[in-house]
């Protein structure tokens, strides 16, 4: 059994990637688990394993004492001078008792805990693979979908994308190619457990980062997202170089950058809109592509403004189902009432808030 213990630890280090270490200690908790349960629990044994010959040595513990009242626990201190006149109280003695047969009758019993024991150090090994991409984009191909989720292989391991993060109305095909945003990596007792979305705004902003290399490396910046993911999303970005157009270069020549994003997403609309300083051309600019004629903010609440459009732009500045106006309102964190010119009169002060 010996050489066949080594062969087996050389293999399982080698095409499991678990350290030897690991499983050593592994099997000799089984061993010790297995001697006590045919030979009795009511004894403290130690095991150990000869890494270089494979041998395995089972030893009784025993204290030394004046009097013996458990003859498995205890020794008295005359027998213990007779293996060694060093011995005093309260000293340990350790007696072979290994079983001539003992690994046969050991085997069966180690085979479970080690092979446990793996289990949990390769979940532990991809655990802390793919614990690095939480909140990252990983690429991946549908294995399949039930009624709850939608399962997705990314490589050791599949991720599942729930119901609130799936894009409504998306296909997800067996086989299909998905990029999606890692929310959570959680270490269950089943094994890693991968939380995906595919609704989330930040795989949005991943996404754009993989696509621009000058977002990536910080010369443009997102600022904000709003998203009604699978119909359209509004990006605000801005350069903190003046010599890169923030919007013109993120969505890159003929649009492709953005076109590449767009079709990740499934003809997903993308707005990219300049981010200001000012809040009133921010809104005005978060409105597009309708036009702005002015914004009035609230007294009572900073928050809470008035944008006025031309009667014929009502409709675009609001969008389909109020789409425009909710993602605008969204991106730039303003609560925003918007009415048509011919319902609004003008003071001199309101042309302080108007666009030039």
């Amino acid at each position: 059994m010996s050489q066949e213990v080594l062969q087996a630890l050389k293999l399982l280090e080698e095409d499991k990637g678990v350290k030897k270490e690991v499983i050593i200690d592994a099997l000799v908790q089984a061993l010790r688990a297995a001697y006590k349960k045919h030979y009795g629990q009511n004894q403290n044994v130690d095991v150990e394993f000869d890494e270089q010959t494979g041998e395995v040595h089972v030893y009784q513990i025993k204290e030394v004492v004046d009097q013996v009242f458990d003859n498995q626990l205890e020794v008295s201190i005359e027998d213990a001078q007779n293996i060694n006149k060093g011995y005093e109280v309260g000293d340990k003695v350790n007696f072979e008792v290994t079983p001539k047969n003992f690994g046969r009758l050991a085997a069966q019993s180690a085979k479970q805990v080690i092979f446990q024991k793996i289990r949990e150090e390769e979940r532990s090994a991809v655990f802390q693979e793919y614990a690095d991409y939480q909140h990252e984009v990983m690429q991946g191909f549908v294995q399949r979908v039930d009624n709850k989720f939608v399962y997705v292989n990314l490589g050791k391991i599949e991720g599942v994308i729930g119901k609130s993060d799936q894009i409504p109305n998306e296909s997800y095909e067996a086989n299909k190619r998905l990029k999606v945003y890692v929310t959570n990596v959680e270490n269950t007792t089943k094994g890693p457990r991968i939380l995906l979305s595919r609704t989330s705004p930040e795989l949005v902003k991943r996404l754009f980062e993989q696509e621009v290399p000058e977002i990536y490396n910080g010369t443009i910046e997102i600022v904000s997202i709003a998203r009604e993911p699978g119909d359209r999303s509004k990006i605000a970005v801005r350069s903190n170089d003046e010599n890169v157009p923030a919007v013109g270069t993120t969505v890159g020549q003929r649009g492709q950058r953005v076109q590449n994003i767009v079709d990740e997403l499934n003809g997903e609309n993308m707005d990219i809109i300049e981010w200001e300083k000012d809040p009133i051309d921010f809104i005005a600019n978060a409105l597009k592509p309708a036009d702005v004629i002015a914004v009035q903010f609230s007294e009572e609440d900073e928050k809470n403004c008035l944008v006025i459009v031309p009667d014929d732009q009502l409709s675009l500045a609001i969008g389909k189902r109020g789409q425009n106006a909710r993602l605008a309102a969204k991106l730039t964190n303003y609560k925003i009432d918007i009415k048509p010119e011919s319902e609004v009169e003008f003071t001199d002060d309101d042309n302080s808030d108007s666009e030039e």
